[in-house]
């Protein structure tokens, strides 16, 4: 996968992610946090077996990992 088309899954998921657990993010932020969302959910549902393939599979690994980011930097900002 192209460096771009990660970039763009990555702002995707982190977007969707805020929206979800509503938060607010710049672009370079809901990037930021869909690329690591991405490394996050990949290995969490990797554990249970579940693996994201295509574009639509990537973006929903990256949203349930930018979602535990999300809710791990709230546990832990309070």
């Amino acid at each position: 996968m192209s460096l771009l088309i990660s970039i763009i899954i990555g702002g995707v998921s982190g977007w969707l992610a805020g929206k979800l657990m509503n938060s607010k993010f710049s672009l370079l932020g809901n990037i930021i946090i869909g690329l690591v969302g991405g490394l996050i959910g990949g290995v969490l549902l990797g554990v249970i077996g579940i693996h994201g393939s295509g574009l639509i599979g990537n973006i929903i690994v990256g949203v349930v990992g930018a979602c535990v980011l999300i809710a791990v930097g709230r546990a832990i900002k309070k």
